[in-house]
């Protein structure tokens, strides 16, 4: 009587099986944890830089940022910058670009406004306010104009002064104040 051959406890595709499993199951979870651990840190970084600012940041706002203090910046604007300040019962945002008298004018127009409303030599953000960023909304041989557009409820009102020197690049300064 023959015996029938016995097999091997484990056959090679066995362990490329159990192998497969194991990095399905805890190589790429780990890789994954590790990735967004680093990008977690660097944003809190981020976070922290722009929270230390004392001055403009010369970068777009977040659009967070943008939408909670209602500043719809037009597309191709250039020398952005914002400065953002939170206190207990207010928080103001400052923002500062450049851009077309087209772009100005869309930019206003979302903010319920237009460029009619602009009062030439009228300068609507307070000494105080610009000094706080560096602006100098009295320089000499500069021409501005300027609006409020001050909403309801808990939408933030809004003091914006215009560069018109020169009036193909207008530069813009926006002064976003909010209250709780």
């Amino acid at each position: 009587m023959s015996r029938a051959p016995q097999r091997p406890p484990h056959l090679p595709r066995h362990r490329v099986l159990t192998l497969l499993i194991v990095v399905l199951l805890i190589a790429i979870p780990a890789g994954y944890l590790v990735i967004s651990a680093f990008q977690s840190r660097d944003s809190g970084e981020d976070k922290e830089r722009s929270a230390g600012a004392t001055s403009l940041t010369y970068q777009w706002p977040s659009k967070v940022q943008r939408r909670i203090y209602d500043v719809p910046i037009p597309p191709l604007s250039t020398r952005v910058g914002f400065y953002e300040e939170n206190a207990w019962d207010t928080s103001s945002l400052w923002v500062q670009f450049r851009n077309s008298d087209r772009r100005l004018s869309q930019f206003l127009a979302d903010l319920g406004t237009s460029t009619s409303a602009l009062e030439k030599g009228r300068v609507t953000i307070s000494d105080k306010r610009a000094e706080k960023v560096g602006w100098d909304l009295d320089e000499e041989g500069h021409t501005f104009a300027g609006t409020t557009v001050e909403q309801s409820g808990d939408q933030p009102d809004l003091a914006i002064t215009v560069d018109t020197t020169f009036e193909n690049r207008p530069r813009v300064y926006v002064v976003s104040k909010a209250e709780f």
